[in-house]
């Protein structure tokens, strides 16, 4: 699994001009799902995202997580994260999870992120087209992939 993280201080996720998610201060979480992924991914990526220490202190340091400002999170499955653009110039997509296999990691996932402590988990509506509008805060951006996680 692979994540594209940006810390947002606002996130909005519309399909067919209705407002399906709504967030403030918090995560948006792009997910990739690659063949092969398991649940073991799910349970380390959630573990990882939900303590790691990239909001600002009182000394402007990059040391608060998403429990200590009480952030919210917006997923949104994305398997043109596992694009391959090595060959010609258009990507191929062959690596990413079909939709049977991917679906139930990507709500896995999202519980996973509830079970360790973020109360408010958003999504986008997997497989749609969605218009994801954002702020990103600082930016902060961060790709994170389960394979490199001890």
């Amino acid at each position: 699994m692979r994540v594209v993280l940006q810390r947002v201080s606002k996130c909005s996720v519309d399909i067919e001009g209705k407002r399906v998610s709504e967030i403030k201060n918090g995560f948006l979480i792009l997910l990739g799902i690659k063949d092969g992924d398991e649940e073991s991914d799910a349970v380390k990526l959630a573990k990882k995202i939900s303590g790691l220490r990239i909001f600002t202190d009182e000394n402007d340091k990059m040391n608060l997580s998403l429990a200590d400002v009480n952030g919210s999170v917006t997923v949104v499955s994305n398997f043109t994260l596992y694009a391959d653009c090595s060959h010609g110039r258009r990507p191929s997509f062959v690596k990413a999870a079909r939709p049977e296999v991917s679906n139930p990691l990507y709500e896995f996932f999202c519980e996973q992120l509830r079970k360790n402590g973020v109360e408010d988990v958003q999504t986008g509506e997997f497989g749609a087209d969605m218009q994801v509008e954002l702020c990103n805060d600082g930016p902060v951006t961060l790709v994170i992939d389960s394979d490199d996680l001890k």
